[in-house]
């Protein structure tokens, strides 16, 4: 009798081990699988795009944001071109009232007057009052570096002393400050020698900069750049498409390491895909290195839908395809560039470039949920 209790309390034993044992495959199983998302996890993951731009007050576009999940930056730009200044302001105002739970802006300002007597004090005064109506970041363009002169004929930068009190209001205030300046190396190139460039420069030679030598250089409108960085180390700068350094992961890499301030959009994703291909394994470890400091962008224009369905279709396979690259490591292909393979991040740093990035560096401004 004796015996057969040993037995039994044998086998009960062996029973509860083996349960134990299938528990903890279970849990091991699970935490692997929520280490990673899959490209059906699309849907339930919230999305900002902090980088897109708003030329009407349809509304077809954002309401496919609401089916994707995802959130927006419109961004206002001061340029020559397109729909002016004043109305993009009007037009992002007018789309944060219509879908405060979609949408923010970034405001921007006119250099005409710079330089006049008073610009200064009048820049100050249009973006406080942007920001009172709304505008959570500021926006400067290219056309600092690459058309603005002041009164002696000279092309103005970004480092430019006249610029340092406007800095210094939006470093006192927290207000991030977004900059295209510069453009891609590939701008001081013929067309024939371009890659991923070529569309838009055949399109607007007046920023083709192989055909301007006599404006300042790549490396100028760089050094320019990280000069305004040097003389404002506490200014929150977001580096639009990847502050135009989307040629070179690693001078990209000694920027984020010399600046803690500087982050940049990722709204250059032929050159990522580019390097994607080129290096796969350096380029999936820069984006877990700086995971901090990396934030979704598609500078997508928004314009009016001329087939609503068409155009929610494109918007949506567009956003699969950027996050498919994210979070696969699935086999892509694009002209121009040929085969490479998705970076397959874990889960945390695709949260931290979709949504959590922005969250922090726009807080407390950014008031989606």
């Amino acid at each position: 009798m004796n015996q057969m209790r040993c037995l039994l309390i044998i086998l009960l034993l062996h029973v509860l081990l083996f349960l134990s044992c299938k528990n903890e495959q279970k849990t091991a199983t699970q935490s692997v699988d929520n280490a990673w998302y899959s490209v059906n996890d699309f849907d339930s993951v919230k999305k900002i795009d902090t980088h897109i731009h708003l030329n009407t007050d349809e509304t077809t576009f954002i309401e496919q944001a609401s089916t994707d999940n995802v959130q927006f930056l419109d961004i206002v730009d001061d340029r020559p071109f397109g729909v002016p200044m004043n109305e993009q302001e009007r037009i992002a105002i007018r789309q944060i009232q219509a879908f405060p739970d979609r949408v923010e802006y970034a405001t921007t300002f006119s250099v005409s007057g710079f330089n006049r007597e008073g610009w200064q004090t009048a820049t100050i005064d249009h973006l406080r009052s942007a920001i009172q109506n709304g505008a959570i970041a500021v926006k400067v363009w290219k056309n600092i570096g690459m058309d603005l002169k002041d009164a002696d004929g000279k092309f103005v930068m970004i480092d430019n002393p006249k610029f340092d009190t406007i800095l210094h209001f939006l470093t006192q205030n927290k207000v991030p400050l977004i900059g295209h300046l510069g453009e891609p190396r590939e701008c001081w190139l013929p067309l024939d020698q371009m890659v991923l460039h070529k569309g838009y420069y055949s399109e607007h030679p007046e920023y083709h900069m192989y055909l301007h030598p006599e404006f300042p250089s790549y490396e100028k409108q760089v050094q320019a750049r990280d000069n305004m960085l040097e003389k404002h180390p506490d200014l929150i700068f977001i580096g639009a498409h990847l502050g135009s350094i989307e040629w070179s992961l690693d001078e990209l890499a000694k920027r984020l390491d010399k600046y803690p301030n500087m982050n940049v959009d990722l709204a250059r994703m032929s050159d990522l895909y580019l390097h994607a291909k080129n290096n796969w394994q350096k380029t999936r470890d820069f984006f877990i290195k700086y995971q901090d400091r990396l934030l979704y962008a598609t500078d997508v224009q928004v314009g009016v839908a001329k087939d609503a369905k068409e155009m929610k279709r494109r918007v949506h396979e567009s956003r699969m395809y950027y996050w498919s690259f994210f979070v696969s490591d699935q086999v892509f292909n694009e002209d121009g560039i040929g085969s490479f393979k998705g970076l397959h991040l874990p889960r945390e740093v695709v949260d931290k470039i979709y949504y959590d990035n922005a969250k922090r560096l726009f807080n407390p401004h950014f008031k989606l949920p």
